[in-house]
Formats: structure tokens, C-alpha cells, sequence
């Protein structure tokens, strides 16, 4: 089965964006083992979507941090926060990135640099929109294009696009 990285805010995210992880992880428990960072936000959102349908959702955690309630089995990498992506980001086949902060730019770039498969979920905020500004052709982060960056705005698009991928 193919595992599809969700990666994006951390913290507390509005009930609109809640709702919109949620749904996002229903949808890919049908069909994908989804990796997150284990935590609150975006990841908690997705995490509490894929057990709602039975799915599996792995969490890679930094340092001894537990993950959140509706992890299907936890990681702890004992990691920092940006050494740990690098592992979810290794072991994702696709990854689709939701608003985010610093540590998702990181993310953003580190599996663009790995030539993962990457899908921006648009107007979701942070750097996921903020990032889009900056693409080579709409859809490169620099010359050498390693790998297409796909744009979606909205879940079926998403799920259209990793098809097609995968």
C-alpha cells in the first residue's frame, strides 16, 4: 500500500480548516497508509479523518513527544523537529502539504528535494500558498526541476492528482 505524507500546521487551526483535514483524511484512508508528524493541528485534523474510516495513520514524532489520540501506531524518532521531517519525508510516497509555518517550508523543500511527488492544497494558508509566489514555471522551486509540484483546491483534485501519480 502506498503511504502519502500530510504535512502542515502545528497548534491550534480554525474549526473551517479543522473540517477540511478531516475530510482530507477520511479520503485518503481508502486507498493510502498516511504519515503525518504525529502531532496537534493539520496533522491531529487528518490523523482523527483516517481512524474515523479504520485507516492507518502513522505518526513520526520528534524527541520522546507523544503523539496525538488518533494515531494508528506512533514513531518516536528522539529526533529535533527538522530531522524528523527528513524521516517522514523518506518514507512518504506522495506528500501533500496544508498551510504550514517554518517547519513546513522545510518539509516543502526537503521533498521536493528527495523528488517526492508534491501537491500544494491551495488557499489553506502559510507557506503552502506563500511558497506558489515563488515556482519556476508554476510549478518548479529551482532549475534543475526535479520534480513537478502540483497546485489542488480541493479534496477530489487531491485525490485525482495522487492517482495519477501513483
Amino acid at each position: 500500500m502506498k503511504k502519502v505524507a500530510v504535512i502542515g500546521y502545528s497548534g491550534e487551526i480554525d474549526q473551517k480548516l479543522e473540517k477540511i483535514c478531516f475530510l482530507l483524511g477520511k479520503a485518503l484512508s481508502k486507498k493510502y497508509i498516511v504519515l503525518t508528524g504525529g502531532r496537534d493541528g493539520v496533522m491531529e485534523a487528518v490523523s482523527k479523518g483516517v481512524k474515523s474510516e479504520n485507516g492507518t495513520c502513522i505518526g513520526i514524532l520528534p524527541f520522546e513527544e507523544k503523539g496525538n489520540a488518533y494515531n494508528f501506531l506512533d514513531i518516536t524518532t528522539g529526533l529535533d523537529f527538522q530531522m524528523r521531517s527528513f524521516i517522514l519525508l523518506k518514507n512518504a510516497d506522495a506528500v501533500i502539504s496544508v498551510g504550514g509555518e517554518i517547519g513546513t517550508a522545510i518539509e516543502i523543500l526537503g521533498a521536493y528535494a528527495y523528488g517526492k511527488p508534491l501537491i500544494l492544497f491551495n488557499e489553506t494558508g502559510g507557506w503552502t500558498d506563500s511558497i506558489q509566489k515563488v515556482l519556476i514555471e508554476g510549478k518548479y522551486l529551482d532549475n534543475r526541476k526535479i520534480v513537478e509540484i502540483k497546485i489542488a483546491s480541493s479534496i477530489e483534485e487531491i485525490l485525482k492528482i495522487l492517482e495519477d501519480l501513483m
